[in-house]
């Protein structure tokens, strides 16, 4: 491992080639070897990705050791970077993660910057709903680009909430995101202005086919059943009851875009396009869902 590298960025160099040669993964929040490198190098090192000059600083014997030993553990465990590090950013915030929830990556994101504009209507004191929550980095993120909005954020999993609950207060949003745990819509009162949700729709077939990064991820956080979408026909199929006036439903779907409309034929789905990469969220108005009129 890169052990004798002068300055952080002939470390990065150096990393990236390794981390390349090795066959790692880059699918948890970084698109390549040398930004995988640069996430674990700066954490480890206490370092502002922003901070130009942090490039040419001269490492430490001790310091080297530490990001050397990181990097090896990221070569032979296969673990994803945010789980080695116990943290990863989302919507330009960072979050506490570990293995009871999945590693955020949603291109959700860049939607919530933009709170959903042209399609979801700026609204006072709008609820939302996140179905799935895990980390809470969805439910976070609306709670802080909507500052008047009260989010309710759910999941089935005990494990995930206490993650989730952990970013809430991190985040300083406790008083306006409210955790449950329960299956999808059960006990939930109330309509919703925007339900956003991340279900599982990895097709259980699929997974074994997955670099090995992914086994580290809770598997009912991904498989959504042979075609992925078990989960999904349930959340767009009884959304109508539990959205307002107007309201909208954001589900993401990953790669199984062809088979939502085939699931769901009459539903007139939007698929956003995304600057910063990403795509497979569909975007439905209340009024398009199945139900009655």
């Amino acid at each position: 491992m890169p052990a004798t590298a002068g300055t952080v960025g002939e470390l990065l160099r150096e990393a990236a080639a390794e981390l390349e040669a090795a066959g790692v993964v880059c699918a948890h929040g970084t698109a390549n070897w040398r930004d995988e490198a640069a996430a674990i190098v700066y954490h480890a090192l206490g370092l502002d990705h922003a901070e130009v000059a942090a490039y040419a600083r001269v490492l430490t014997a001790d310091e080297r050791q530490r990001c050397a030993a990181l990097l090896a553990r990221r070569i032979a465990e296969r673990q994803p970077a945010p789980y080695l590090l116990g943290e990863a950013w989302f919507a330009g915030l960072p979050f506490h993660v570990d293995s009871r929830v999945l590693v955020p990556r949603s291109p959700v994101a860049e939607l919530i910057a933009a709170r959903f504009e042209p399609w979801v209507p700026p609204r006072a004191r709008a609820r939302i709903l996140e179905i799935g929550t895990g980390s809470g980095c969805i439910a976070v993120a609306c709670a802080l680009a909507w500052p008047d909005a009260r989010i309710v954020a759910t999941d089935i999993s005990a494990d995930a909430l206490a993650v989730a609950r952990r970013n809430v207060v991190r985040h300083g949003v406790e008083d306006r995101v409210q955790l449950i745990r329960t299956d999808l819509y059960a006990g939930l009162a109330g309509s919703f202005d925007l339900i956003v949700t991340n279900p599982p729709y990895v097709p259980e077939g699929d997974l074994e086919d997955m670099p090995p990064e992914f086994a580290w991820e809770p598997r009912a956080a991904l498989v959504g059943g042979a075609d992925g979408l078990v989960l999904v026909r349930r959340i767009v199929g009884e959304a109508r009851a539990h959205l307002a006036a107007g309201g909208w439903l954001a589900v993401e779907v990953g790669g199984g875009a062809a088979a939502l409309e085939q699931a769901f034929p009459r539903v007139p789905f939007i698929w956003p396009e995304f600057e910063q990469g990403g795509d497979g969220i569909a975007l439905v108005a209340a009024g398009d869902l199945p139900g009655d009129n």
